[in-house]
């Protein structure tokens, strides 16, 4: 298999450089976002956690849009921050045409399926997403010839492959039930979405004298 070099003209131009700071940005907001929910929570005694996923629960529903933003404690917040931050920058910047359908997909689509067949608890935190992009960069490394992927999927591999044990019931009180639907949803859509954000290659003299060869 040929492995494809992404164009430096394009990985090195001052467009893939501002992309990358708006990657950062957008993720660095999130965990803002979720870390000052955290904190009033916290300060204020709001008992926010009520208000994530309740299995087959009418008053559960709403967790399905909260629960994400939601925490149990700081210690679930922080474990959380740095992969978000990690795996958000890189799915957006690696992969933004890609981003707009799976950050939707693995926000929504765990939340969805702990409603309909999770055990009975009140399931909260962002988990879903560090799952959801890192099954999705990992993924998308393997069937992907871009150079780029591949070096992604190997660091997140490296970095965080011990999450895939959050995915086995092993751990009392954690939602390993969000674990495994978000990396489903992350597997399925690095397979469907494929095509999408591959970036132009570089070509050599000899691909272009064939080309011109094959053409006669």
């Amino acid at each position: 298999m040929q492995i494809h070099i992404p164009d430096p003209a394009y990985t090195a131009s001052e467009q893939a450089r501002a992309n990358f700071r708006l990657a950062v940005k957008i993720a660095l907001g999130f965990v803002a976002l979720i870390w000052l929910i955290q904190l009033l929570n916290s300060g204020l005694a709001l008992g926010l956690e009520r208000f994530g996923v309740r299995p087959r629960q009418l008053g559960g529903l709403p967790g399905i849009l909260l629960a994400p933003l939601l925490h149990g404690g700081f210690a679930h917040i922080i474990a959380n921050s740095l992969p978000l931050l990690v795996l958000g920058t890189g799915m957006l910047h690696l992969y933004p045409n890609s981003a707009v359908r799976v950050l939707p997909a693995i926000y929504l689509g765990p939340g969805i399926a702990v409603w309909l067949f999770a055990r009975g608890s009140v399931h909260v935190g962002a988990s879903g997403l560090v799952y959801g992009l890192f099954s999705y960069i990992f993924v998308a490394g393997l069937i992907r010839r871009d150079k780029r992927a591949i070096a992604a999927s190997l660091l997140v591999s490296f970095v965080y492959g011990t999450l895939v044990w959050g995915v086995l019931p092993i751990e009392p009180g954690v939602s390993w039930e969000t674990h495994l639907a978000a990396a489903l949803i992350g597997v399925v859509l690095a397979i469907a979405l494929r095509r999408l954000d591959v970036p132009p290659r570089i070509r050599y003299d000899w691909e272009d004298e064939k080309d011109e060869h094959e053409g006669e």
